[in-house]
């Protein structure tokens, strides 16, 4: 059995017993990364180098400290919308395509400081927007299911990299759905935390809740290490000082036989596509028979569609303003979308959206007075090929937008609550399913027992456990999905071209 294929737990664990070195599983994963990456496209940089300096240095402190911290030599993914100190960090945009920052953002500065091992960047949508993993720089990343279709996206690159075992743990963030979506997309674990319990200095509205960074992890125990591993106050984030952060780590065992669910299949006003509700209600009844009650919420929450144009529009004229005046050739088409349509956008609009997400934020929490969990699918459809930018129909209803596929998790984004994507089987197209997992606001660690307590029922129900990709069929490159690249990137500092791949 490859290292790799062991979960990050496990590999923490031998390597605090000395049974594995961190040199040893660096070396598995930069060998799966050479033989996988190829065929789906999920790396940007890598950083093999410094990696193996900073393996040697993790193996040689085993046995000499008497405490390691939590993820002690494990070789980290890191998307590539995040600084990284001497590493090559793009954002899938041209004009940052030699981009080298000179030090890493709070999270990932975090996460090395409890161990992890930064090794190569994830491949991300241009500068993050959409939920499909393309961009002009580094090409497109595939689903590592069938790598003709979409990895999901924003945070593409990690989910496909996570799944195909080219490393225990990966980092993502999430707007509208960029945590969960490529999760459920490739058969991972995404998990967008209440705001404020990781960390983000790089926010340009320093009290919006609208994004949040996240873990991603193959299993709901590797993602809780991770989120331990990554929370913690920061005086440049003020959504993250003064919050309670309660450990969520180790899991607790939960009986789900006391808890009480709650489901919706579309939150009353988002397209889902019959496949998707199928299968939505196949996991619905199969959880009935194992909690105290499983209730139909009857929601209906259109107006969370105006309210999230108007408040996305916003955030995107606060990151992208002044590169749209300046030097607006180099914004993908999603960017501007969202910049434009700022400019139609009143004051009196911006008041009746906090009004609005207001309601629905009050809603969820009335919600979860009577229900510990609520239920819902993440995508509205099976992955679509990544030739397609986004979803312009679903279940005959034409999208108004780029992102309005992606209502099923900005609905929840809106309320603010933590959510998790769990791996449940495959829908009827073969491809993974994802199970939206609800929990109460600032209650992540009950939200990750719940989830480990459905993930353990799936284990003795095959069909709802975590799909595997078929590693042997990824055995040939894909050269189609680096077509779209128009410029090759600027390598610098310590970067180095993907694996496999000809820069």
């Amino acid at each position: 059995m490859s290292l790799v294929e062991h979960s990050a737990v496990e590999l923490r664990s031998l390597i605090q017993s000395r049974q594995i070195s961190p040199v040893e599983l660096l070396d598995d994963c930069i060998a799966r990364m050479q033989a996988i990456n190829p065929a789906v496209n999920a790396l940007c940089a890598t950083d093999f180098e410094r990696a193996r300096s900073a393996a040697e240095l993790a193996e040689a402190q085993v046995g000499r400290r008497s405490q390691l911290p939590l993820l002690h030599g494990l070789p980290l993914g890191v998307k590539d919308l995040q600084a990284t100190e001497g590493l090559l960090t793009t954002s899938g945009n041209v004009r940052l395509r030699g981009h080298v920052p000179v030090k890493d953002n709070a999270f990932v500065a975090r996460l090395r400081a409890q161990g992890a091992i930064v090794t190569a960047k994830t491949n991300t949508p241009d500068m993050g927007a959409g939920a499909n993993s393309r961009n002009p720089v580094w090409g497109a990343t595939g689903n590592p299911f069938n790598p003709d279709l979409n990895a999901g996206g924003s945070s593409g690159g990690s989910a496909a990299a996570l799944a195909t075992g080219m490393f225990p743990l990966c980092t993502g963030s999430d707007t509208g759905g960029s945590l969960r979506i490529p999760a459920a997309l490739c058969g991972v674990v995404g998990l967008r935390p209440s705001p404020g319990l990781i960390a983000n200095d790089d926010r340009p509205l320093g009290w919006s809740a609208i994004s949040v960074l996240g873990p991603m992890g193959r299993d709901v125990a590797d993602t809780a290490l991770m989120m331990q591993a990554s929370m913690g106050p920061h005086p440049m984030d003020p959504l993250s000082m003064g919050v309670r952060h309660a450990p969520v780590w180790p899991v607790p065992e939960m009986d789900l036989r006391g808890l009480r669910m709650a489901y919706t299949e579309d939150f009353g006003t988002c397209a889902v596509d019959p496949v998707v509700r199928r299968a939505f209600r196949q996991r619905v009844q199969a959880l009935a028979g194992e909690v105290a009650c499983m209730d139909a919420l009857p929601w209906n929450l259109e107006e969370a569609h105006r309210c999230f144009d108007i408040i996305r529009a916003e955030s995107f004229v606060a990151a992208f303003a002044d590169t749209y005046r300046t030097a607006p050739e180099t914004l993908g088409p999603n960017v501007l979308a969202n910049v434009e349509m700022a400019a139609s956008i009143s004051l009196g609009d911006r008041a009746w959206a906090h009004l609005a997400q207001t309601r629905i934020q009050r809603l969820f929490q009335r919600t979860f007075e009577q229900y510990d969990l609520v239920l819902a699918p993440v995508t509205p459809l099976s992955p679509f090929p990544w030739t397609q930018l986004y979803a312009q129909e679903v279940d005959g209803h034409t999208q108004r937008n780029y992102y309005e596929w992606l209502s099923l998790t900005y609905v929840v984004t809106l309320a603010t609550n933590p959510a998790l994507s769990l791996p449940c089987g495959r829908d009827e197209a073969g491809m993974p399913f994802g199970l939206q997992m609800i929990g109460p606001l600032h209650q992540d660690g009950r939200l990750l027992a719940m989830a480990a307590a459905v993930e353990k029922l799936g284990l003795h129900n095959t069909g709802f456990a975590r799909p595997r990709p078929d590693l042997a069929a990824l055995a040939q490159p894909r050269p189609a999905l680096r077509s779209i690249v128009t410029h090759p990137p600027e390598l610098g500092g310590a970067a180095q071209a993907p694996v496999g791949q000809a820069v």
